[in-house]
């Protein structure tokens, strides 16, 4: 029987956690997450979620968990290295949330050809709307943990994805995935979890960098 052991690139997010369910669909045997951290600011690089946050969501999968810490310099050379050493623990693929960005695509096969992966993205090319639409009727739960100001309003902050509020996000002119940065999530109960996570949010908006805000997510 083939292996077909994989990592997942793990954001915490929605896209990340939708490729998870797919990529487990398909037969593959998710032995690993592996999310980057910012030096810089020690929280998530893309979603800006504290560790434990992260360790909760594994726990609730019952995936093991690697924390990758990078400076944005160094981000490809430690990811690859974290790779080459999946791979020595006999894990073959890799799997990514990306839907449509060709872009993040190539650095995904190029990092995984490194460590002689392979990288797997069970949503390229679907439809975005559809695909959020997807992951709400499945029964996941993910909330707004950050949003561009330039295309979101900071109202959305903290609420919970459904299909009353995409339609919301849609009459803003944003894209309905947040697949052009304005927004992102943190998922907390779904099919594939075991138990919800159970997150809770600081009321307090905090602005990040020019156009960003995001709302303190903890676990109680």
């Amino acid at each position: 029987m083939m292996n077909k052991n994989c990592f997942v690139s793990w954001s915490g997010g929605k896209d990340s956690c939708l490729a998870l369910y797919k990529a487990m669909e398909q037969g593959y045997n998710p032995k690993r997450l592996l999310t980057m951290f910012s030096l810089e600011d020690n929280v998530s690089t893309a979603h800006r979620l504290k560790e434990e946050i992260i360790k909760a969501q594994a726990a609730s999968l019952e995936i093991e968990h690697t924390i990758g810490r990078a400076s944005f310099k160094e981000y490809e050379k430690v990811f690859v290295s974290h790779l080459k050493q999946f791979k020595e623990e006999g894990i073959d693929y890799g799997i990514f949330g990306d839907i449509d960005i060709e872009g993040h695509r190539e650095w995904e096969e190029k990092v995984c050809e490194k460590a002689s992966m392979k990288a797997v993205l069970p949503l390229w090319k679907k439809s975005r709307k559809d695909l959020v639409i997807e992951l709400i009727n499945l029964g996941f739960k993910a909330k707004i943990v950050l949003v561009d100001k330039t295309m979101l309003d900071t109202k959305f902050l903290g609420q919970d994805l459904t299909l009353s509020l995409l339609k919301e996000i849609e009459e803003y002119g944003a894209d309905v995935c947040g697949e052009n940065g304005e927004y992102h999530t943190v998922v907390y109960d779904g099919p594939i979890f075991k138990r919800p996570v159970n997150v809770k949010f600081n009321d307090e908006i905090i602005p990040v960098e020019d156009k960003w805000a995001q709302i303190r997510v903890s676990i109680y």
